[in-house]
């Protein structure tokens, strides 16, 4: 949760440029990042693989009015509204694309190539048939974000009580380091997206962050057995809740859509 998912980024930047705020060339860019190249496969109307640039474009002639994302993990098929094969692609994956409009999704498949140290990622979406129908256990942002205040609080207490370092000074350190970075670029969503998704998909990242600190804290001093369960216990529903929220941010420019406020 810590990094932007790919789906976030090509949703994000396709429904910059399918409204016409960014052009295809700042778009691919943004959507690609530190990859070498992203091209979608099996996309109607193409044989064969293609760049982004043109995918985007068929999309639109598709129908394709809007991207949502989907995040979903075993138990929760977060964002996703089948078919069943569609929805095993992507719980493989982690994510995926959900196109609005036009029932077609998008799975990536990342591999990587190149010798050690030089290694770079390639990743091609397949595009695959998706039914229509609302996506599985997606929050709106008001939702999202009073769910959000609530986990950090319950998770940062229940995490220091038990004494993991992911919830003290160190943590508050990761989190302003990371914030920082952030700043630099500052591209938390594309343009068009409404200044509450941005302020939700930020707090998704810092709870997303303190999970992973936990994490990656070692036993702290959760040295029993039902310490640490308590901690894993502690940490799963703040885990999901993040992964909501990441979704309800990145999917609510299509849900403006739906409302009537674009």
């Amino acid at each position: 949760m810590l990094s932007e998912p790919r789906s976030g980024r090509l949703a994000a930047w396709g429904n910059a440029l399918l409204a016409g705020l960014v052009s295809p060339d700042d778009a691919v860019l943004a959507v690609v990042g530190e990859d070498a190249v992203h091209r979608v496969e099996g996309l109607p109307g193409e044989p064969a693989p293609v760049g982004l640039t043109l995918a985007l474009g068929r999309l639109r002639a598709l129908g394709v009015r809007g991207l949502r994302v989907a995040l979903p993990a075993p138990g929760h098929p977060l964002g996703l509204s089948g078919p069943p094969e569609f929805n095993a692609r992507a719980l493989e994956a982690e994510e995926a694309v959900v196109c609005h409009g036009a029932a077609l999704g998008l799975v990536p498949e990342v591999s990587e190539a190149g010798p050690a140290g030089d290694v770079h990622v390639e990743v091609v979406w397949h595009c695959l048939p998706v039914r229509e129908a609302p996506p599985a256990d997606v929050p709106s942002l008001g939702e999202a974000e009073r769910e959000l205040a609530e986990a950090l609080r319950e998770a940062t207490a229940v995490l220091s009580k038990l004494d993991v370092a992911g919830s003290g000074p160190v943590a508050e350190a990761a989190i302003d380091a990371y914030r920082a970075r952030a700043e630099v670029g500052r591209e938390v969503l594309a343009p068009g997206y409404p200044a509450r998704a941005v302020r939700v998909l930020e707090l998704a990242r810092r709870v997303g962050l303190l999970v992973s600190l936990a994490r990656e804290s070692g036993h702290g001093g959760a040295v029993s057995s039902g310490e640490m369960a308590a901690r894993a216990e502690a940490l799963r529903p703040v885990e999901r809740t993040g992964r909501r929220a990441q979704v309800a941010a990145y999917n609510s420019y299509v849900e403006e859509q739906e409302r009537g406020v674009r």
